[in-house]
């Protein structure tokens, strides 16, 4: 039995189905054939759609007038962004949503550097300023150490640049030696505010170091800018009574300041809270929840007799 040849129009077809892009070609407002894409996007089957209107096939008007003038748009479609392309006799959609979800991930990431970048660049900016005027040796040896504990910050903050790159560097640690960093990180802001830390319970943790400093840092400096004037800033720890063999601690970051919003909304990128002041990108909860949740833990802010409480949760030490 002799072998069959391909004719041309099965060859075309064998080629047209294996794009990714779903093609539709189309002549005097009628679809003369679907590639296999086209028919899983919309549907229907190639045989179905051959002869059938165009706009009964796409279901929607501005494909289909799309298909007549031709051109380029890019439609969101139950969830999927779709790029159209109409050429003469066809209309060609691609589904770019992974494409769109990375380019919403690198302006996120973009916006998350912008905010924690911006701290210790003023922060540099003032200590330089200060430098230019003759000080006493005493005082400038203290803008020196300032100085050198924000490029610290900008060492640290330059590494996690590569986060999503590298494994995570877990390690049990007590909770104090993190805050002990943070407070030398935070001491102008808190000075600035007349406010102070309070060191209340300590607890042996299991985390990146470098990502738990993260987060103590965005609380306190968040009650820096939204708790009193004046008092103090309490950061404490307590163990979870949690069934099963894992094992958790809570840590709070407690100012005084006015009740905190309700609103879950606080939580999420480029938001901030009612009583928030000054400028501020409204990232700061955003990374917190972020990086809490990306060691099984979860975040939330409650009003407690001594204040608000943002409080996280942690691995603990088993």
């Amino acid at each position: 039995m002799g072998s069959v040849e391909p004719t041309p129009e099965s060859a075309e077809a064998s080629w047209v189905d294996a794009l990714p892009q779903a093609v539709v070609l189309h002549a005097e407002g009628r679809v003369t054939s679907l590639n296999a894409a086209a028919a899983r996007l919309w549907g229907v089957p190639n045989e179905r759609a051959r002869g059938r209107l165009l706009l009964e096939v796409v279901r929607r008007h501005t494909l289909e007038s799309l298909a007549r003038r031709g051109g380029e748009l890019e439609l969101e479609v139950g969830g999927r962004h779709l790029r159209c392309l109409a050429v003469s006799g066809a209309l060609i959609v691609e589904d770019v949503t992974n494409s769109r979800r990375r380019e919403a991930e690198l302006r996120e990431a973009a916006a998350v550097l912008s905010h924690e970048f911006r701290t210790p660049v003023t922060g540099l900016r003032g200590i330089l300023e200060a430098l230019q005027y003759d000080l006493p040796t005493e005082l400038q040896q203290n803008f020196v150490e300032r100085g050198l504990t924000e490029v610290e910050r900008l060492g640290r903050l330059v590494e996690d640049l590569a986060v999503g790159f590298r494994p995570t560097r877990s390690r049990t640690l007590p909770l104090s030696d993190v805050l002990t960093r943070a407070e030398r990180l935070v001491t102008p802001e808190l000075s600035g505010a007349g406010l102070r830390l309070v060191r209340g319970e300590d607890a042996l943790v299991r985390a990146d170091p470098d990502k738990l400093l993260q987060v103590l840092l965005n609380l306190i400096e968040n009650a820096v800018r939204h708790g009193p004037k004046s008092g103090v800033v309490r950061v404490g720890a307590r163990h979870l009574d949690l069934s099963g063999t894992s094992s958790m601690v809570e840590v709070s970051v407690v100012d005084g300041g006015p009740g905190p919003s309700d609103d879950p909304s606080i939580w999420r990128a480029h938001t901030r809270g009612p009583s928030a002041q000054g400028t501020g990108s409204g990232m700061g909860l955003y990374i917190v929840r972020s990086i809490v949740e990306g060691w099984g833990g979860s975040a939330w802010v409650e009003r407690r007799p001594e204040g608000n409480a943002f409080c996280f949760t942690v691995p603990g030490a088993n």
